[in-house]
């Protein structure tokens, strides 16, 4: 599956990376660090998958949700954010994600998750 990480932190974008490929269901084929570059990226690759964070600077990933979904309208939104699912996922769900996952799961977790979305 092509998947494309948007997170403003380089460290979690690297551990992703890392965990995904070393999975090997997953190709990383970009990184975005706001929301914006993950709407460039995402029209430009079409990936199957976006895993994205929530609170990041330019454009935040409540934001981007629908425009990235505008963008490249088969490619599913999974979210992953330190915000517990209490505060945003019915904001998160009802933009266009397809599923919310939050941070400091395993990420053979992330990895079957969005296995599973992607299949369905």
């Amino acid at each position: 599956l092509r998947i494309v990480l948007v997170a403003d932190t380089p460290e979690i974008r690297f551990l992703l990376r890392v965990g995904l490929e070393v999975d090997g269901r997953f190709e990383v084929v970009g990184e975005a660090v706001n929301g914006l570059e993950a709407i460039d990226i995402a029209a430009a690759e079409r990936p199957d998958a976006v895993l994205l964070d929530l609170a990041m600077p330019v454009m935040d990933g409540l934001e981007a949700i629908p425009k990235i979904i505008e963008a490249s309208p088969d490619t599913k939104i999974v979210v992953l954010t330190a915000f517990d699912a209490g505060q945003m996922y019915d904001e998160a769900i009802s933009r266009g994600a397809s599923a919310y996952i939050e941070k400091g799961v395993e990420v053979e977790h992330i990895a079957d998750k969005i296995s599973a979305i992607c299949a369905a």
